[in-house]
């Protein structure tokens, strides 16, 4: 069904079913709680009774952190969130300090925010319990989704076929009027729908060959650690590490290295060791001798990232939706997963308003493409950020602009480290972590200030090489066929906010 004609109870639709409990599931079925009588998440794990890794999630134990832009969103889904992960034990960033190092220099900064620090598995803890503090939200666990329950037409999905996971020959049938899958980067929809006759456009797919190493280490009881994050960037023309050094909760610190490309960081202790000593800052290595390590290196392997293309089908089912790793995911090195799964949640929730108001037809369709369009910057940036790595290709649709993008970024941070430039070495992550629109670091007058400032440099100068392709043109002309114009929609909510 199209939701369009089904009946109101006290001014909810009857029942939606989220696929998957992890933070897309959880975000989405607290939107969804304001619009359906009853909200269904199926997770395939058994959640855990306390603040523990699961199964489900094998990145759990890598770094995890909010952007302000997901802190942004979290906070207004759930007011207080920030406080409760602080409560339950999560360190604060305010006053200590941010170290950034990378091939031209370091930059050393305060952080006045008072943001919680965590792991994933207590983010997920405190994020579900408030879920679950919601009356109309239900969980079942230990279930596995197995397909897609259809009308008779094939037209609209109208529940999920699922198998309890400790009675595997028993399987049934749930109904719902809405399922949207979440169930990330294991997501099965592409296959389900091609089963069921839907013609599925090909992903674009970037390989990446991205590898985690990560290790945790207990903060003495009679220290303190001073700093936010260190951060030692890697440089991808010799494929040297990154690191980044950061705290958790319960006075543990946690240290990551990271290279796309195929050049996977050990996970033996001994040279784990060496590999961190080797990082372009010592800083990392010099902090780590004062803690005491409790867990050996553990790897996370991610092959390739991929984009779907679901808004591109002729045919798509009513009744489904899907947001998330399940749709687009994302190289975790920016944190751009759960800020966009956040941004997702938040159009949905536009969508859902609007749709309650003033009924149209193609509803699920019509979110699709408003995801779509959310989804495209961040996975230019993403492109942009790992093809100057080498043994990173990318398969799929034209990503334009990108290597005028990769020289000028290159030569943005550049400029920013030499001058010290505190205010555009944030803008650059504020835009790469999707609190700010690309057109606040690529514009015309930020490009020929940065040109002017180095002009002496090879950076600069094959920047120009590249602009002088189009003669006879203003500078603002040349960005405006180089540079992708994307759609705002994915700040057209924060704005409304403001």
């Amino acid at each position: 069904m199209s939701k369009t004609g089904v009946t109101f109870k006290k001014g909810h639709w009857e029942k939606a079913i989220v696929i998957g409990g992890g933070m897309a599931g959880l975000l989405s079925a607290r939107v969804l709680s304001d619009y359906y009588a009853e909200v269904l998440i199926i997770e395939k794990d058994d959640l855990p009774m306390k603040p523990e890794i699961r199964a489900g999630t094998p990145q759990a134990f890598h770094p995890h952190r909010f952007t302000p832009r997901g802190k942004m969103i979290m906070e207004r889904l759930f007011p207080g969130f920030n406080d409760e992960l602080l409560t339950s034990g999560a360190p604060s960033t305010q006053n200590k300090m941010i170290h950034q190092t990378n091939q031209y220099g370091s930059l050393v900064m305060p952080n006045t925010e008072n943001d919680a620090t965590f792991s994933r598995a207590l983010l997920e803890w405190v994020c579900r319990q408030r879920v679950k503090g919601i009356s109309n939200i239900k969980f079942l666990s230990k279930v596995d989704v197995i397909g897609l329950l259809m009308s008779s037409d094939q037209a609209a999905v109208t529940g999920v076929h699922v198998r309890e996971r400790e009675q595997l020959g028993q399987q049934k049938t749930l109904d719902a009027d809405m399922v949207i899958d979440t169930s990330g980067r294991s997501s099965k929809l592409a296959k389900w729908l091609q089963g069921l006759g839907f013609d599925v456009p090909n992903p674009d797919i970037l390989k990446v060959s991205l590898g985690y190493s990560t290790r945790h280490f207990k903060i003495p009881s009679h220290s303190s650690v001073k700093w936010d994050v260190i951060r030692s960037a890697g440089d991808p023309s010799n494929k040297t590490l990154t690191g980044v050094f950061s705290t958790i909760e319960n006075n543990i610190a946690e240290t990551v290295l990271y290279c796309p490309g195929g050049h996977y960081p050990t996970t033996n202790v001994d040279e784990y060791e060496q590999e961190v000593a080797r990082l372009a800052d010592p800083l990392i290595a010099e902090v780590l001798q004062e803690l005491e390590p409790i867990t050996v290196p553990r790897g996370y392997r991610i092959t390739e990232l991929f984009r779907h293309h679901f808004e591109e089908m002729e045919r798509w089912p009513s009744g489904l939706l899907v947001l998330g790793d399940a749709f687009c995911n994302f190289d975790p090195i920016f944190g751009q997963g759960i800020t966009m799964a956040a941004i997702e949640a938040e159009m949905l929730e536009s969508c859902l308003r609007e749709q309650r108001k003033h009924p149209l037809p193609y509803f699920e369709r019509n979110i699709l493409q408003k995801m779509n369009e959310i989804v495209e910057p961040a996975w230019w940036l993403n492109c942009a950020a790992d093809l100057p790595w080498q043994g990173v290709s990318y398969a799929g649709k034209p990503l334009k602009g990108i290597e005028f993008a990769q020289k000028y970024f290159a030569l943005y941070i550049k400029h920013a480290t030499t001058k010290r430039n505190f205010e555009l070495y944030g803008l650059y992550w504020a835009v790469n972590t999707l609190l700010l629109p690309l057109d606040q670091i690529v514009n015309s007058q930020m490009i020929s200030s940065i040109l002017a400032s180095e002009e002496e440099s090879s950076e600069s100068k094959e920047l120009l090489c590249e602009l002088s392709k189009a003669c006879g043109q203003t500078l603002e002309e040349q960005l405006s066929q180089i540079i992708p114009s994307f759609p705002r929609a994915a700040f057209e909510h924060m704005n409304a906010q403001k």
